[in-house]
């Protein structure tokens, strides 16, 4: 393999484990993000519980309510954000390892192709040998 391929291989390699790396970060927000909305849903279903066994929380629901429309909205904003990020960055991973993929396959052609080169050249060698042999002798 050649020193350029190498060189090429070697820095896709590197981009493809950054784009790793960025991508199970933004994975873990999301699944940070969900947890809150998860979270949320819990604490207002517990509110309502609550709602319903005492009288004095009932009056008090509706605006704990409005409260947390509006905490859920921002939470389920951030879960939105955050798979846009990671759709981005899945694709970007996905072209880093198409751009390795090409690399490696020139790289694997290209000594391919020596190989093929250095055995024709054995071969006219060893013809030529034969023909010498044949005509000296």
């Amino acid at each position: 393999m050649t020193a350029w391929a190498q060189s090429l291989i070697r820095i896709s390699n590197y981009e493809v484990e950054t784009l790793q790396k960025r991508l199970a970060e933004v994975a873990a927000r999301k699944a940070e993000a969900e947890m809150r909305v998860a979270v949320l849903d819990a604490e207002v279903e517990i509110e309502r519980q609550n709602a319903r066994m005492d009288p004095a929380s009932g009056m008090i629901l509706q605006a704990y309510l409005k409260g947390w429309a509006l905490k859920r909205a921002d939470a389920e904003g951030v879960v939105a954000a955050v798979s846009a990020e990671e759709e981005g960055a899945r694709d970007a991973l996905t072209s880093a390892f198409e751009e390795l993929k090409k690399f490696e396959h020139v790289a694997e052609t290209t000594r391919l192709n020596k190989l093929i080169a250095a055995a024709k050249r054995e071969t006219a060698a060893f013809d030529e040998m034969g023909l010498r042999r044949r005509a000296g002798g």
